[in-house]
């Protein structure tokens, strides 16, 4: 008997606000876009991804694309998902290696 299996997606489980401040964390600590871009996908599809484009500014269809693993978006898209998602970005300074 073959198992059925369906794909994972980490929005069903990070559904607390502490969990996608910390996948988010990871994400830009990375340094890697890609990965910042997926995990505020994961943080808008948990809390609602049409929600979170209407408050973006953004259609949804434009809002997937732009947090896909390969989305690259704009700053302004950037800004208006953290703003839709309640999220602050700050910077710290880097210690010197």
């Amino acid at each position: 008997m073959m198992r059925r299996t369906e794909p994972f997606d980490a929005a069903r489980y990070l559904v607390s606000p502490e969990s996608q401040e910390e996948l988010l964390n990871d994400a830009l600590a990375s340094g890697d876009a890609g990965y910042v871009a997926q995990a505020l996908g994961v943080i808008a599809r948990a809390r609602g991804m049409s929600e979170v484009a209407r408050e973006a500014g953004v259609t949804r269809e434009a809002l997937y694309r732009a947090l896909s693993e390969n989305g690259d978006p704009r700053l302004t898209t950037l800004l208006g998902v953290a703003r839709a998602l309640r999220v602050t970005l700050t910077a710290h300074v880097a210690p010197v290696e």
